[in-house]
């Protein structure tokens, strides 16, 4: 008996000195996903001023949108963009050097890669315009479930942990379409596999 406590014992101590080596954090003891189960080449650590964030990325769903967030981030893109335009149980979007809503990076628009993957809270998708294949660098997570996204927008990863951080962004005047005054920022984002 005193031996199996034991084993129980060493096996949370490793887990625990993963978690903290993976992510610098430990995840809520209630979290319903298991952050050990994550490939970090396929995750990101959004870290926002209220704490991190972390974000499983979906390749199998969206393998041209996961390597375009890959690679600006890690360029450093991200790093310091503004939450331009935020809506009150819908979603926040960020992505824009330009801070406006209507820049992107210098690399071409990507086609788009809908799926049956639904919009629930969490849930992260591409920013586009009018035009299907028109996303670029800027994306928005979602609050709550947001049904009329479904196979609208590029779904390419979800939030896995921190989502209380997410919500806690400052919001816009519904009246300006989410437009923020003095808005939040991404305080830095990285591929998990990069992070030391």
């Amino acid at each position: 008996m005193a031996e199996t406590l034991t084993r129980r014992a060493l096996v949370k101590g490793l887990v625990l000195a993963f978690t903290l080596s993976i992510g610098g954090f430990m995840a809520d003891a209630n979290a319903q996903f298991n952050l050990e189960q994550l490939d970090p080449e396929n995750a990101l650590r959004l870290e926002l001023k209220n704490g991190p964030v972390i974000i499983e990325l979906l390749p199998e769903v969206a393998p041209q949108h996961v390597e375009r967030i890959k690679t600006l981030t890690r360029e450093g893109f991200y790093d310091g963009l503004k939450f331009h335009r935020v809506i009150e149980g819908f979603m926040a979007q960020t992505g824009d050097p330009t801070g406006t809503g209507s820049g992107g990076s210098q690399l071409p628009d990507l086609p788009a890669e809908f799926s049956a993957v639904p919009f629930e809270e969490g849930t992260l998708g591409m920013a586009r315009t009018q035009d299907p294949n028109s996303a670029n660098s800027q994306f928005f997570i979602v609050f709550e479930r947001a049904d009329w996204l479904d196979r609208q927008y590029s779904v390419f990863g979800r939030v896995v942990d921190g989502m209380e951080h997410v919500h806690a962004i400052k919001k816009g005047e519904r009246a300006r379409n989410g437009l923020v005054a003095d808005p939040d920022t991404i305080v830095s984002m990285k591929v998990l596999a990069d992070v030391q």
